[in-house]
């Protein structure tokens, strides 16, 4: 193995998505030597196959939604229809925007970028085509894949995982969703928009079980009125090809026939035949082990990203690979508080959290020291404008801090940047109540519900 060699980097980076270049921008800023390897494209997941694409086509699902409701508004519109091909076209031509810009910031600040499969071959060093790239410290990024079931097999045509279904060259009239997460519950509003006749199979017993169950609950009612349907509490047995389609079997008995079903169960890491653990890095289940800083059992080699344990979002591997890059140049950066990172499901509604749910304060504080207050959107005037329902519900340690704010309805995602502060400031009722919001803006409701905990409701019943 020839060694690229004169140079030996400060900085070895393995996978160039979220978390990998963002370590690399970071490092390089900071007037490390960087090298970062990448087989596919510049951006990972998130830029190709995940969070920008999947917006994208929500949006065109709103455009249609709106197009449908226009009447509504007093706007004489006609929907003829979807253009999978001009959406496509659309959703591509964002990707080809960002991707071009990464390139550049990459370019810029001297990134030595080199595009091949890379494989960790000592703790100094990965190996990529036909070369050995040695490094005084090597950061692992190397992403996740779609998660299947064992004994469903994935063809890409009638049974597809969400990279298949970014691209899908047709609109189905029906599909089955196995999986009733983040993933499953964006596809299934895009779909359901879009015209397609959407059943979701989720074991748990609600859709998107991660988030409290107030919003789950709020989520589920507005999916019943959109008729997306959903089986809960229902376990996948099988599923066979039929003429055409597929039918899909769960454990109570029920069968469900369809085009295709999209199996949306989350994703793993990508880890396999690495050379990981040959070189000694500790592993469970395929993912990397760390610590709060990110570092491996390993002196020379940290992770970041999907590879890790750790909640599986871009914005998340961003700050991983920031953090890792200011610790190898001498800084001092604090450790995530993984309870304080916003999440966003981008369906419609739109569900946005911060902090922890309910359950979790009950039992980290106790029953008696919990106060939780709801505020509904009806009595916010942007959002009667808007036409949309939902809710904000906030969770406070009694007589201290908001730990938790959770939000669903029309455009919420926008609101949680407000709430991250109000949780990771350990704001307390009566200093958020303090702040002016303008009206009308949605951003009121955040505003109102803490005037309500404050025990001065404005646009609210005591």
């Amino acid at each position: 193995m020839a060694n690229d060699a004169s140079t030996v980097f400060d900085v070895v980076i393995l996978g160039g998505g979220s978390g990998g270049y963002a370590a690399a921008l970071r490092a390089a800023q900071l007037g490390l030597s960087v090298a970062l390897i990448e087989k596919g494209e510049l951006g990972g997941t998130c830029l190709h196959r995940g969070c920008i694409p999947t917006k994208a086509l929500l949006h065109a699902a709103e455009i249609a939604d709106e197009t449908k409701e226009a009447a509504e508004f007093g706007v004489l519109a006609t929907f003829q229809g979807i253009d999978i091909n001009g959406v496509h076209k659309y959703k591509d031509d964002v990707i080809a925007g960002l991707y071009k810009g990464l390139q550049g910031l990459v370019a810029s600040r001297k990134v030595h970028f080199i595009q091949g499969a890379g494989k960790l071959s000592s703790q100094t060093s990965v190996d990529v085509n036909g070369q050995r790239i040695e490094g005084r410290h090597i950061i692992l990024a190397t992403g996740s894949v779609p998660r299947s079931i064992p004994g469903l097999e994935i063809d890409g045509n009638r049974i597809i995982s969400s990279d298949h279904a970014l691209k899908l060259d047709r609109i189905p009239k029906s599909a089955v969703i196995l999986g009733g997460g983040v993933i499953g519950v964006e596809f299934a509003s895009v779909w359901k928009s879009f015209g397609v006749d959407v059943t979701i199979v989720e074991a748990l017993p609600h859709l998107v079980p991660l988030e409290d169950e107030n919003s789950s609950k709020l989520l589920e009612r507005a999916f019943r009125k959109r008729g997306i349907k959903f089986e809960l509490k229902a376990r996948f047995s099988g599923v066979e090809y039929t003429e055409t389609g597929v039918r899909v079997s769960t454990e109570n008995g029920k069968q469900i026939d369809a085009d295709l079903l999209l199996v949306a169960i989350g994703r793993g890491p990508v880890s396999a035949g690495l050379g990981y653990e040959e070189n000694g890095v500790a592993m469970d289940r395929g993912y990397v082990l760390v610590d709060e800083y990110m570092r491996t059992n390993v002196p020379t080699i940290s992770a970041v990203g999907d590879l890790v344990p750790t909640l599986q979002l871009a914005h998340v591997g961003f700050a991983e690979g920031i953090l890792v890059a200011e610790r190898l140049a001498g800084l001092k950066p604090v450790p995530l508080d993984y309870d304080g990172v916003p999440r966003v499901t981008y369906s419609n509604p739109e569900v946005a959290s911060v902090g922890i749910s309910e359950s979790k304060a009950v039992e980290l504080y106790g029953k008696d020291k919990v106060v939780t207050l709801k505020y509904n959107l009806a009595g916010n005037g942007k959002s009667k404008i808007l036409k949309t329902a939902g809710e904000i519900k906030l969770v406070q340690v009694k007589d201290g801090a908001v730990v938790g704010v959770h939000m669903v309805g029309a455009r919420m995602g926008e609101q949680v940047g407000e709430a991250q502060l109000i949780y990771n400031w350990e704001a307390l009722p009566a200093e958020v109540a303090q702040l002016i919001h303008a009206h009308p803006t949605q951003s009121e409701a955040l505003g109102e519900a803490h005037l309500a905990l404050a025990g001065k409701p404005l646009h609210a019943h005591d």
